[in-house]
């Protein structure tokens, strides 16, 4: 099995610019595919990144400038057995990585909290991606299309996607590698207001 970890090195994580600068969203997220990639090494495999332009990395590159999809879909239609996990997932663990890459199924899915695809293992050779819109509820419709038995993996680990301010918080509050030392670095902290748990930037 090959692990693939899709990374957008132009302008990453947009939706976080109210509350990083261009250059700190760019590294915050170099922090958080730094974490990806050692937790898929901490299970034995050797992970290779699929990135937009090349960057400064310790594994081996893949450059595709093309959407998310279609540069996805390249890589499905020359390889075999292949893993796909998104370069946010700032609380992927091993253990927790370990589930989706032993999951049987043709097809298996790590849902996102909010209706994506956070990470799949295609073992069948017609699964392609579509990661436009609900992605988990697309790829569940391409895999009965073509037959594919489907696994999913429950994970919160998994299912947290790093992409909003709301969800530095649980950077803070679960993750333990360089995307929450990036954070702490950085001035960010825990704050409670009304029993909400929220961030707060000293500055």
């Amino acid at each position: 099995m090959q692990v693939v970890v899709p990374f957008a090195a132009g302008e990453p994580k947009t939706r976080l610019a109210d509350a990083l600068a261009r250059d700190e969203r760019r590294e915050f997220a170099r922090a958080m595919l730094g974490d990806v990639l050692s937790a898929i090494r901490a299970t034995g495999r050797v992970p290779a990144v699929l990135t937009t332009s090349r960057i400064d990395v310790d594994a081996p590159q893949t450059v595709d400038s093309r959407p998310l999809t279609p540069a996805v879909n390249a890589v499905l239609d020359e390889e075999g057995t292949t893993a796909i996990v998104m370069a946010d997932l700032a609380l992927a663990t091993p253990a927790a990585l370990e589930r989706l890459f032993s999951s049987a199924g043709d097809v298996v899915l790590a849902p996102g909290r909010r209706g994506g695809t956070n990470a799949l293992v295609a073992r069948h050779p017609e699964f392609r991606v579509d990661y436009h819109g609900t992605s988990y509820l697309d790829h569940l419709r391409i895999a009965r299309t073509i037959g594919a038995s489907v696994a999913e993996v429950d994970s919160h680990r998994l299912a947290t996607d790093v992409d909003e301010i709301a969800d530095l918080a649980e950077v803070l509050t679960h993750g333990d590698g360089a995307a929450r030392d990036w954070l702490l670095d950085a001035g960010f902290s825990l704050s409670v207001t009304d029993g909400r748990v929220d961030v707060s930037r000293e500055r």
